[in-house]
């Protein structure tokens, strides 16, 4: 595990405390959610955090100004954190550690399904209440279109890969007859 995921779960863990306290966890999780795919969307404002001669302050101003009505105090003071020590590029893990921390604690999995045709929510929801008898919690499914699966569904739930995919069989079967 490399020290910058490490770091990341140190300030996600001790979010997430502070969160617990003050029974806001899920709305600290949408909060982070919502700055990572801020950021992920924008390139300008990405390139303006990771300027290393632009002061904290400046950019700490800037994300309040863009989140500030959006987001708690709790989760913009622990931006302000991140960027006063210049661990800026670690947002994005913190969000994911932040993640799996509170998944854990309120028996909830986050699951990312890749299918090759997009999935109605009924049929989405299907695939949540399979994959949550499956592991035992509540399954919170994100949706990604690969149309290079061919048909079938791939569903990730942590470190683990569902493969039934059309295109996952195909390679499956290729490599049975190459034995």
């Amino acid at each position: 595990m490399s020290r910058d995921v490490v770091v990341a779960k140190r300030y996600a863990k001790a979010l997430f405390e502070l969160a617990q306290e003050q029974s806001i966890v899920s709305e600290t999780e949408e909060q982070l959610k919502l700055i990572v795919q801020g950021l992920k969307n924008d390139a300008d404002a990405r390139k303006f955090l990771e300027l290393p001669s632009i002061e904290p302050e400046k950019k700490i101003a800037v994300l309040k100004g863009a989140f500030g009505d959006h987001v708690s105090a709790l989760v913009l003071h622990t931006l302000e954190l991140i960027l006063v020590r210049g661990r800026q590029d670690l947002i994005a893990d913190v969000y994911e550690a932040y993640t799996k921390i509170a998944g854990e604690s309120l028996g909830q999995a986050h699951a990312i399904v890749y299918t090759a045709h997009s999935l109605s929510d009924v049929e989405l929801a299907e695939v949540e209440a399979s994959f949550g008898k499956l592991s035992g919690k509540k399954i919170v499914a994100e949706q990604i279109v690969k149309p290079e699966l061919l048909g079938g569904v791939q569903v990730r739930i942590g470190d683990r890969l569902y493969d039934g995919s059309l295109s996952g069989k195909l390679e499956r079967l290729q490599k049975s007859f190459k034995i």
